[in-house]
């Protein structure tokens, strides 16, 4: 089985990360990771895209439509297909995510359900927050206790910072562009430990966001994302100039880098082994 870190940097747009990831940037070209350019489905909204990318879906078959839309999921996911396949699972993130695949009453409560280390819903170990302000810092060092402390073979990283100072300020912003920047540096500092334990990296954004501070459109600079991978099972360089890959395209990469099967539904809607130069 492989083993992964999925980082989802929310609101990271392709132009902010190009011109900020200087990490990620120089890995590509140094030829150590592979870097893509998704378009992001429709609404380019947090909520629907967190299950679009999780269980390679469209919101129409989904039903997890906007925002406020505040119920379990109904599909497999990434959590769902780990638990299955006898993999261990964590999730350091937003509370949506628990909503999602957790199994706490809902709505999230943040005095109840901040440490969820046990879990019995798909999310098998997490940590979660609810104010967009949660520094960036505190959440990867979260994400590296779950790494730690429970080994796991999957384990999610989802940063809200990005997006905080992007409806702040705007995607034109000082802030955004630095924001994006101690995102990275936060994987930068962290990537030869990881490595060192095994794990392969893959990281994304959930939308991007425009002037205004906004998202949920139809404009490439609300949907467009960059796609980083770092595995020795994918061909390195820079794709981002061609066709691009969709966000339906994240999910079964996944489970392609775990060597797991990928739900049913998540086939159909993905050529995923063309997309990605994934390696025989």
């Amino acid at each position: 089985m492989g083993k992964v870190i999925f980082v989802l940097v929310d609101a990271l747009g392709l132009d902010v990360a190009t011109r900020h990831f200087g990490f990620l940037e120089h890995m590509t070209e140094a030829g150590k990771a592979a870097k893509y350019r998704l378009v992001g489905q429709l609404p380019s909204l947090s909520r629907p895209m967190y299950e679009t990318l999780l269980t390679g879906l469209p919101v129409w078959r989904h039903g997890i439509a906007d925002n406020g839309v505040c119920r379990r999921s109904r599909e497999r996911s990434l959590f769902a297909l780990t638990r299955e396949a006898g993999l261990v699972n964590a999730c350091a993130g937003y509370g949506w995510l628990l909503e999602l695949y957790g199994d706490r009453p809902l709505p999230f409560d943040v005095n109840r359900d901040r440490f969820c280390l046990e879990g019995s819903g798909d999310i098998m170990h997490g940590i979660f927050y609810l104010s967009d302000d949660y520094p960036d810092s505190h959440l990867y060092a979260d994400g590296d206790f779950l790494r730690r402390q429970y080994h796991p073979d999957f384990l999610m990283i989802h940063a809200m910072g990005v997006d905080n100072m992007g409806h702040r300020f705007g995607s034109a912003s000082r802030e955004y562009a630095a924001q994006a920047g101690i995102s990275c540096a936060q994987i930068a500092c962290r990537w030869e430990e990881w490595q060192r334990e095994g794990y392969q990296l893959v990281v994304t954004g959930d939308h991007g966001m425009d002037a205004l501070g906004l998202h949920e459109g139809n404009e490439p600079i609300q949907r467009e994302v960059p796609l980083y991978i770092l595995s020795d099972q994918v061909e390195c360089g820079d794709f981002s100039a061609g066709v691009p890959a969709t966000t339906l395209d994240v999910a079964p990469l996944l489970c392609s880098l775990l060597n797991i099967a990928p739900g049913e539904d998540m086939k159909k809607e993905s050529p995923i082994r063309t997309v990605y130069h994934l390696k025989s």
